[in-house]
């Protein structure tokens, strides 16, 4: 169980810090960050992890030929939601999905099936190159052509449904994070007007203390010398 809760902390960890982050770092426009993410989850979701960030860089050079343009590093992130370790289950879905797709509900591969065509197609001492070759033509297989097709459902969903919740999540943080600039600003303003520009916060709750402390003794002087 705690092995479990481990595991999935590191996995929480390693979304916030290569998806959540960069995207809260960054300052530009909502839309065209959002746009990134909608390109990123598009190739994320498709057969082609490892060549992914490729893909992600040719549709850049032509999206900036037809004017759309995205972030290119927010398009690169988010391909990384689909890697090796997460390829076996995610190949398995597309390939279901696609044999339903087809029609076909009875001759469906096993796990298994899929899990050893992956490993000695890409858990193997191949270069790039041959790995793309092999790859090719396992597309060409009945497997593989399903696979192929399935993934289109799935693409188009994560990435339509990745643009909108990025898109609310950007303007929502945006306009959290100038309202606290504007928070800051105003009390930077309000302090400067109060405290000598050479003077620290710590000294000048200090010298307060002792203003407040001097009103109240001279207070305790006029009662008492009234009397």
């Amino acid at each position: 169980m705690k092995k479990e809760r481990h595991v999935l902390e590191n996995v929480k960890r390693a979304i916030e810090y290569r998806l959540i982050v960069p995207l809260k770092r960054s300052v530009q426009d909502p839309v065209f960050l959002a746009r990134g993410v909608l390109v990123g989850m598009m190739w994320a979701m498709t057969p082609l992890i490892g060549i992914q960030m490729t893909t992600v860089l040719i549709t850049w050079i032509i999206a900036q030929k037809l004017k759309w343009s995205f972030s290119l590093p927010i398009a690169i992130a988010f391909t990384w939601v689909t890697n090796v370790f997460t390829m076996v289950p995610v190949y398995y879905v597309f390939y279901v999905t696609g044999k339903l797709m087809m029609g076909d509900w009875t001759h469906i591969t096993g796990w298994n099936s899929i899990k050893d065509i992956v490993e000695t197609t890409f858990f193997t001492d191949y270069s790039i190159w041959e790995s793309f070759v092999l790859f090719s033509k396992m597309l060409l297989k009945d497997w593989g052509l399903a696979m192929a097709l399935g993934c289109i459902p799935w693409s188009i969903l994560s990435g339509w449904g990745s643009y909108r919740w990025s898109l609310k999540f950007l303007r929502l943080w945006q306009e959290k994070r100038s309202k606290a600039a504007e928070k800051r600003h105003y009390w930077r303003k309000t302090l400067s007007k109060v405290i000598h520009p050479k003077q620290t916060f710590k000294q000048f709750k200090k010298n307060h203390k002792k203003r407040k402390k001097k009103k109240y003794v001279k207070k305790l002087f006029v009662r008492y010398s009234r009397h």
